[in-house]
């Protein structure tokens, strides 16, 4: 971590903040504002404080550590297609036919000499401080608690390192981690995530399940903890795949359980299968809160970290955040790997406001009719893609996925109704929207062939849209066209909802001759002229199968909250947002310096 933040300091992508700060609020509501700005930085705080508990810390909080594209090629020390131009290269190699082919085979092989870890006598530097039994406290550390709704400090860049019954397989995962007490802590592991699978084993078994979480070290083990690989395989592998130096591993005080051992800071425990606790709210990357539901608790044993450890956090919420940055390898170095499954694609791509598994973007090389749809099959079947909401394909002729203006244009110009699949499957633990958890709504959207059969409409301008639709639905406020030289124009309305959607689709047949694809959004907290943040808002709250109602050939959407009315009965989750309070005594202090124009942009 010392050697990273050093080579920020000589790029000049980091910033160092010495004013005393709180831990509640005020350091996440910082590193928020920072990464919305074009040219942000790491942030290292180094005199974080707790001013309800008149707390002084002397560990440093670093966030944003992925802050930019340059940033992130920084920190991985060589350009990131080159690693998947490797990955493709290993699994396209063929058994060698001749001596000269043996030698390359060799030479192949032996740039894999790295990948394993290594695992070391004795202690490590992350273990020369030790805190155990009554001295164990997690308030000790600098743990940030985000938003307003939270339920408590989290830690939210948690390298969580558990492995098998049988010892037989390991996991690094991330998950955030709640803060109880001074020795206990929420796993948010999700029941579809290694972890969990492990859980389950140990709870058949009637056994505590040992875990250690490590923050800091170097950035690419946290980065290695997000990489959706597939169930078994080890994430330390693609640390030395991608670092081309075998991670250095040492075992913890009180498990058998590695962990590297330059990291900053390790908790060590264990989890009673049979103890679970209510976990949340938690401002999430949705830009929502995910709500409280019960998830298993570490007894945390152990506390060890360096002499001078870097405490290491992230912020999460409305797109864009650091999230954009870490998402962005993850996309290209496993395109190779997801084509062994779908030979044909071209390229995908997860636009933020998307937040990855909401939209998903994809190009391929159709061969016949059809061939759309099962790659939406198989994207809705590959590890984590299977919690992608909605998939749009399109043909090797396509604008480059993100160039958003030109491909939206290219599959409006193809869209029908005809081209629309509408199916079911597993969702993410985060997502609201659904009827019920964990299952819900996917659409698939086949853009890969012309379609000449499209009916033409009649433009009008924005007012006198909105007049002609209000004098049908009094509840509609405003109205915004975008595409309106395409085949299909899409026309966001916005209501002030209180009755179901669906009871206003039959007024607006009368205007079939001026719409094609109609989009409901609730009047508060929405403006119709952000697209940025109307996709993140659609994407996010709909449910492909209650939502998409075809009337005629106009497909109507409604992305407006859902509640009683709408016969929902799950709870709805507010919005993450920051505390203006907060904001407001930044700028009286001149630590927040983020322009306004932003601010409305990414409605803070």
């Amino acid at each position: 971590m010392q050697q990273s933040i050093a080579l920020l300091k000589r790029h000049d992508m980091l910033k160092v903040i010495d004013e005393p700060l709180d831990i509640y609020l005020e350091i996440p509501h910082i590193a928020y504002a920072e990464i919305k700005k074009p040219n942000a930085k790491a942030l290292l705080f180094t005199t974080p404080v707790d001013k309800r508990n008149n707390q002084t810390f002397s560990i440093p909080v670093l966030m944003n550590v992925f802050a930019s594209y340059e940033q992130t090629k920084l920190l991985f020390g060589r350009e990131i297609e080159t690693i998947a131009d490797e990955i493709e290269h290993l699994l396209h190699m063929k058994p060698p036919h001749s001596f000269r082919d043996k030698l390359a085979m060799i030479g192949d092989l032996f740039a894999l000499k790295n990948v394993f870890p290594k695992r070391l006598e004795g202690k490590g530097e992350c273990q020369q401080v030790v805190h155990s039994g009554r001295d164990v406290n997690l308030f000790d550390l600098p743990i940030l608690t985000t938003w307003e709704q939270d339920g408590g400090p989290f830690i939210t860049m948690g390298q969580v390192y558990t492995r098998s019954l049988d010892g037989q397989l390991a996991n690094l995962g991330m998950y955030r981690l709640q803060v109880y007490d001074k020795n206990h802590l929420g796993m948010h592991w999700q029941i579809h995530k290694d972890a969990s699978h492990f859980f389950d084993q140990y709870k058949e078994a009637g056994l505590k399940m040992p875990v250690s979480i490590a923050i800091g070290g170097d950035p690419l083990y946290t980065w290695c903890a997000t990489a959706p690989l597939p169930y078994g395989v080890n994430e330390l592998l693609l640390y030395g795949f991608v670092k081309k130096e075998k991670a250095r591993l040492v075992q913890s005080l009180t498990n058998d359980i590695y962990i590297p051992e330059a990291v900053d800071i390790v908790i060590e425990g264990v989890v009673d299968p049979h103890e679970m606790k209510i976990e949340g709210p938690f401002g999430d990357h949705t830009g929502y809160y995910t709500l409280e539901e019960p998830y298993p608790c570490m007894e945390v044993t152990s506390i060890s970290h360096k002499h001078e450890p870097v405490f290491l956090a992230t912020v999460v919420g409305k797109p864009p955040l650091e999230d954009k940055y870490m998402g962005w390898p993850t996309e290209r170095i496993f395109l190779p790997l997801l084509k062994t499954t779908a030979p044909d694609l071209i390229d995908y791509h997860m636009p933020e406001n998307g937040v990855f598994h909401n939209l998903i973007l994809a190009s391929m090389k159709p061969h016949y009719k059809g061939h759309a749809k099962q790659f939406m099959h198989v994207f809705w079947g590959a590890g984590q893609m299977s919690f992608v909401k909605h998939a749009i394909f399109v043909d090797d002729k396509a604008p480059e996925l993100n160039d958003y203006d030109a491909i939206s244009r290219y599959i409006l110009n193809r869209l029908s109704v005809a081209r629309l699949f509408i199916s079911e499957g597993i969702t993410d633990a985060l997502d609201h929207s659904s009827p019920e958890a964990l299952v819900g709504g996917k659409l698939g959207i086949d853009a890969t062939t012309p379609n000449d059969d499209i009916r033409e409409i009649v433009a009008l301008d924005d007012r006198t849209l909105l007049e002609k639709i209000h004098v049908n639905i009094p509840e509609v406020t405003g109205v915004r066209q975008y595409m309106v030289d395409t085949k299909n124009p899409v026309t966001i309305v916005s209501v002030r909802k209180h009755r179901p959607l669906h009871e206003c689709y039959a007024p607006l047949q009368t205007l079939h001759e001026h719409l094609k694809i109609v989009i409901f959004v609730d009047d508060a907290k929405n403006d119709l002229e952000n697209i940025y943040m109307l996709t993140w808002r659609i994407v996010n709250n709909i449910d492909a199968q209650r939502d998409i109602t075809i009337v005629d050939d106009m497909i109507m959407i409604d992305a407006t909250n859902k509640s009683d009315v709408d016969g929902f009965h799950r709870s709805w989750p507010d919005d993450v947002e920051c505390t203006q309070s907060v904001i407001e005594d930044l700028k009286k202090r001149g630590i927040w310096d983020l322009e306004s124009e932003i601010e409305r942009a990414m409605q803070l």
